[in-house]
């Protein structure tokens, strides 16, 4: 009895020991910065069901505009490739320099340079309606055959873009009047020197078309890289953004 009697004094004396005053203990705690998150989400849009995600800036604050992108996925567009290309060629480069990059798969399996743009521009302006999109305008960039769609949506929706990236990819179903409602847009085309599909003169023809109506567009032939241009993935992605920087300094020459 006694020895029980000893142990719960000294269980007293050891809580009594670690007691922490509550002057102690501070009222508010640190703020803790907000983190980047990537979104998921699937919405009913021109009568379409889709699925997207949704990168959001370092310190993302809701009240404040950011830089926005559009981005395509290639192969068959599908929510597979839309992560291949936010996480090989977006999201570092996003979360890091401020800007929100949207990427959807297309709906029920049409490809958007076919009736998958069918969602376009009613997609952008529920974006729009959910972010603040700075100027209310985006970049629009895709690889392969999300380039040709990037392409294909911007000359279809030119007042909503600042400035469109194929690496690669061309117009699709290319004319005149496609090419030319681009052209107040800052153009960057790149391609693999061992790309099997040999889309470097479509390219090469459209960037020199583009460059003669005034229009700052670059066309870029990456050595040594074949279809999927690892010089543009990963560290190499922030070649990209700095393409996006670069229409800051207008898009005429």
């Amino acid at each position: 009895m006694k020895r029980l009697k000893l142990t719960r004094g000294l269980l007293a004396a050891a809580i009594a020991a670690a007691a922490i005053p509550l002057t102690a203990i501070p009222l508010t705690m640190p703020p803790i910065a907000a983190r980047a998150e990537v979104l998921e989400a699937m919405k009913t849009v021109a009568d379409a069901q889709v699925h997207y995600k949704v990168v959001l800036p370092n310190g993302f604050d809701p009240a404040k505009a950011y830089p926005g992108v559009l981005a395509f996925g290639g192969g068959p567009q599908t929510m597979n490739t839309v992560d291949t290309i936010l996480e090989r060629n977006f999201r570092a480069e996003a979360e890091t320099r401020g800007y929100i990059v949207v990427a959807p798969a297309a709906p029920d399996g049409d490809l958007f340079f076919e009736d998958g743009d069918r969602i376009f521009p009613a997609f952008l302006q529920m974006i729009l309606s959910d972010y603040k999109i700075k100027d209310g305008k985006f970049h629009i960039a895709g690889v392969s055959n999300g380039g040709s769609a990037a392409m294909h949506v911007a000359a279809l929706n030119p007042s909503y873009f600042l400035s469109v990236t194929a690496f690669p990819g061309y117009m699709w179903q290319p004319s005149i009047a496609k090419v030319m409602a681009i052209s107040k847009m800052c153009v960057f085309y790149y391609v693999g020197e061992n790309d099997p599909y040999m889309w470097h003169a479509e390219m090469k023809r459209e960037a020199a078309f583009l460059s003669a109506q005034g229009t700052v567009a670059r066309y870029s032939v990456e050595q040594g890289q074949p279809h999927r241009i690892e010089t543009l993935a990963g560290p190499g992605a922030a070649r990209l953004f700095d393409g996006f920087e670069a229409t800051a300094k207008g898009c005429s020459k």
